[in-house]
């Protein structure tokens, strides 16, 4: 297969040419963005249940601190943007599982020892298990790594070297890109400070009515928030109208159905006598009648997402038996004496060896502390060890094949996830049984395993992606290795603290237990909602299973549906878990999200008729703008939770009548931003 491709572009770099690539700026600057970008993936990820990859923003930022030195080299600036996305993916792989522990009071907040063991151990393991992909998959399958790619091109736009004294190889878009990040995350902090902070802007405007005299009861609500149109932008018009698609099912459908079909049920849920006649409900009693429908048609979102992941595996058999095939060819390779080229040097296969090997210990240690009082936890932690081992390497090895076909952002990481939980599970269901103290460590136990294997996946697959940058780039790729660890070990630092501080003023996946915390703000964490259903169901915790039959139903007719385009050879696919999140997220974070879509297509579909360097000048900046957006807001939700946490009163004006009136038209605003700036790009180049 290799020998029939065409040859490869050289390097920006050559293997000859040695320049500054560690240094001990681009170590602490990779160290902090790394903390900086898991805080705000944190929030973002348990908002909307999605994250986006970190690499794109984390060069332009890197790009801009280190143009402040009087040297830095490209590869410097690679270094730090691998260590800097390290935090977003380890952070999405904790916020997946870890705060299901917490939902479920098996812990009464965010331990800080454990989930720093979680963190660090799952993430370096990721690194470990694709060391041998690397040749396979970037040098000879040549996979795609689209963000890797993306990545490249930013870096490249500063040049190969900068020397204020000589001024060699400079480049102004970095610059122009790097104002237009730090202006778009002004905008999204200053507006999350004048929801939260102040309350001068509404975070929410919703609505709940009951027409036809009852018989007809309507949801329906929108986010005002920048960094959701961000999103938007970044997965594109594909994956946001599926997510609004599932919006629409789960509230705009399911809640009058639901009512219709269920309103005894429902009534008698929120504490409302059955026999009350509908005209005597008052609005605020209606209002929690569509909130406990929406509650339980969000279910068929969770039954969807059971069976999209699990599909999502069976459609990954082949490229997974292709990666772990290369994955072996890659170790004879590199036993058989490789290539002496600087830009192939990985970390040495018997240095992985050791580090895995290492691993057993603390492993087993993790899990006999999750396991607590129960009488044979030594042989269940033993065989937890194993698991671990087996599980993570099949998975890690998948994320890092289906990052370069889909990308980071679009990698089925919940689906890998999902697997982990149902088959953990099912195997310690049979070892421990679910009478006495086994129903309750059971289900802990498989979530301690569910966040080590979610965040080796998803640092896997990030991994990956940076090295096809590196080797776009000639990068070194031991060295990248190396710094990928500095991000997972910084990322693991801060994530328990960020995780507790959010939980306390904002609530994660429930109202905070804080009296003081701020109303209404509740983040969904979708993921790890699921994975708490799971875990406790198949312990014996119980599931409901009719919304959850539902959702198979609607997995299942969104297979057949993506089939159908696949024959087709339509680009527009229906992707199972895109769908599955929208009807368990509230419809209102789908609305902006679904605007940011449609903005991203309205910006390609004017881009057409440019150059090619026009063209990726405009995507690059449309993306740089979407991140800072995500960045500033979620940066600005941290801080306000920060600032509560630590006493500081804040002005906020309660009930400020034009507060929703005044979001609309900002919102507004941000999304005539969003569209503008990339318009722009061309005008300024030509300028």
């Amino acid at each position: 297969m290799p020998n029939k491709l065409a040859p490869l572009p050289p390097p920006v770099v050559a293997p000859e040419r040695n320049i500054v690539e560690l240094s001990v700026k681009a170590l602490i600057l990779g160290a902090f963005l790394s903390m900086l970008l898991a805080a705000a993936n944190a929030y973002i990820g348990l908002l909307v249940g999605l994250t986006v990859s970190a690499s794109i923003p984390a060069a332009a930022a890197s790009m801009g601190v280190l143009r402040m030195f009087r040297r830095s080299t490209i590869l410097e600036n690679n270094m730090v943007q691998t260590s800097a996305s390290a935090g977003e993916a380890l952070v999405a792989g904790i916020i997946f599982t870890i705060p299901a522990l917490v939902m479920m009071k098996a812990w009464a907040g965010y331990e800080y020892g454990p989930m720093v063991a979680i963190a660090v151990l799952g993430g370096i393991l990721g690194v470990a298990f694709t060391v041998p992909l690397r040749r396979a998959l970037i040098v000879e399958a040549r996979l795609a790594f689209p963000e890797g790619q993306a990545t490249a091109e930013v870096l490249k736009t500063g040049g190969i070297e900068r020397d204020r004294d000589h001024d060699t190889e400079t480049s102004s878009d970095a610059d122009t890109g790097f104002k237009w990040l730090l202006q778009a995350a002004g905008i999204g902090a200053v507006f999350k400070f004048a929801e939260s902070g102040v309350g001068f802007l509404a975070g929410n405007v919703a609505t709940s009515q009951a027409w036809l005299a009852g018989k007809y009861l309507f949801l329906g609500n929108i986010n005002i928030s920048p960094a959701l149109i961000g999103v938007g932008y970044i997965v594109g018009l594909n994956i946001a109208m599926l997510v609004f698609i599932g919006g629409v099912i789960g509230t705009i459908i399911g809640v009058p159905l639901n009512w219709v079909f269920n309103h005894d049920t429902i009534m008698t849920t929120v504490g409302i006598d059955p026999a009350t006649a509908w005209s005597q409900l008052d609005s605020s009693q209606w209002a929690a009648l569509a909130g406990q429908s929406w509650q339980d048609c969000r279910r068929i979102g969770v039954g969807a997402m059971m069976i999209g992941g699990l599909w999502s595996l069976i459609s990954l058999a082949k490229p997974l038996m292709d990666g772990m095939r290369s994955s072996m060819e890659a170790y004879r390779h590199a036993k058989g004496g490789g290539t002496a080229l600087r830009t192939e040097f990985d970390t040495p296969m018997n240095y992985v060896f050791i580090v895995v090997l290492l691993s057993i210990i603390p492993l087993f240690l993790i899990f006999n502390f999750a396991l607590a009082d129960y009488p044979q936890r030594i042989m269940i932690s033993a065989i937890m060890t194993v698991l671990m081992l087996v599980f993570g390497f099949i998975f890690s090895s998948v994320a890092g094949y289906m990052a370069g076909l889909v990308g980071s952002s679009n990698n089925p990481i919940s689906g890998v996830t999902i697997a982990t939980v149902i088959v953990s599970a099912l195997i310690l269901l049979q070892l421990m049984g679910n009478e006495g103290i086994a129903a309750t460590l059971g289900p802990i136990a498989v979530l301690y395993l569910a966040g080590l294997i979610c965040s080796a996946a998803a640092i896997a697959g990030d991994n990956m992606q940076d090295l096809k940058c590196g080797h776009v780039l000639g990068a070194t790729p031991w060295r990248q290795q190396l710094f990928q660890i500095v991000g997972v070990i910084a990322a693991a630092i801060v994530i328990p603290l960020i995780l507790q501080l959010l939980d306390n003023q904002y609530g994660i996946g429930r109202p905070s237990p804080n009296p003081n915390a701020i109303p209404n703000s509740v983040l969904a964490a979708p993921q790890a909602g699921l994975m708490q259903a799971l875990a406790g169901g198949i312990f014996g915790a119980g599931i409901q299973w009719n919304y959850i039959y539902l959702g198979f139903a609607l997995a299942v007719a969104l297979i057949i549906l993506d089939k159908i385009q696949e024959k087709r050879g339509s680009s527009f696919r229906f992707p199972v878990l895109a769908v599955a999140v929208g009807v368990y997220l509230p419809f209102g974070l789908s609305v902006p999200i679904f605007i940011g879509g449609v903005i991203a297509w309205l910006v390609k579909r004017r881009s057409a008729g440019l150059s090619e360097v026009d063209a990726t000048r405009r995507a690059g900046l449309g993306m740089l703008v979407a991140s800072g957006l995500i960045t500033g807001e979620a940066l600005m939700g941290v801080f306000v939770a920060l600032l509560a946490g630590i006493g500081v009163a804040l002005p906020l004006m309660t009930g400020f009548a034009p507060a929703a009136f005044l979001a609309l038209i900002g919102f507004v605003a941000v999304a005539v931003y969003q569209y503008r700036v990339p318009m722009s790009s061309r005008q300024d180049a030509d300028a």
